[in-house]
């Protein structure tokens, strides 16, 4: 994999750093709170000015963004040739695009659904915080060893 040790600690990444793994990315997780409960949607997204922005329809994930609990937004990834592995959280607020410059802009965001139906409300999420870290991926030779597949006997 790497010559860097399997024990490196993880590097906190500063947010000129996460906003460029966010930019590198499409698919993130968005987690809302929805009425009683915590609730985690894929979506896809663009970075603009400072910002994620994605497309919805009506329902459970555009209520609960647009209510008062701020969001948060997850994205990961890992680079298979070096084995670096990053993850970036975004939370903030969100708000629907209703401004005619706002919608006008969105349309240069190049933001399309990727399931069908209407999507037609575009939602931009403000970060209050953005942390990120990176990581190089263990070789499993450092993890797996022969006793996580030994037969064990009955717990009882």
């Amino acid at each position: 994999m790497t010559n860097k040790p399997a024990n490196a600690p993880a590097e906190e990444l500063d947010a000129h750093e996460c906003w460029a793994f966010l930019r590198g990315v499409s698919v993130g997780r968005l987690a809302v709170w929805d009425t009683d409960h915590p609730d985690i949607f894929p979506i896809n997204y663009a970075v603009d000015h400072g910002s994620l922005v994605f497309r919805t329809g009506l329902g459970t994930k555009l209520d609960a963004a647009l209510g008062e609990t701020p969001v948060a937004f997850e994205a990961d990834g890992v680079d298979p040739v070096s084995a670096v592995a990053w993850s970036v959280v975004a939370k903030g607020s969100a708000r629907r695009l209703d401004s005619t410059e706002d919608v006008l802009a969105s349309f240069s965001i190049m933001l399309f659904p990727w399931q069908s139906g209407h999507k037609d409300t575009f939602i931009r999420i403000e970060p209050t915080s953005i942390t990120g870290r990176k990581f190089v991926v263990a070789d499993p030779a450092q993890w797996w060893t022969a006793q996580a597949t030994a037969t064990r006997t009955s717990p009882e």
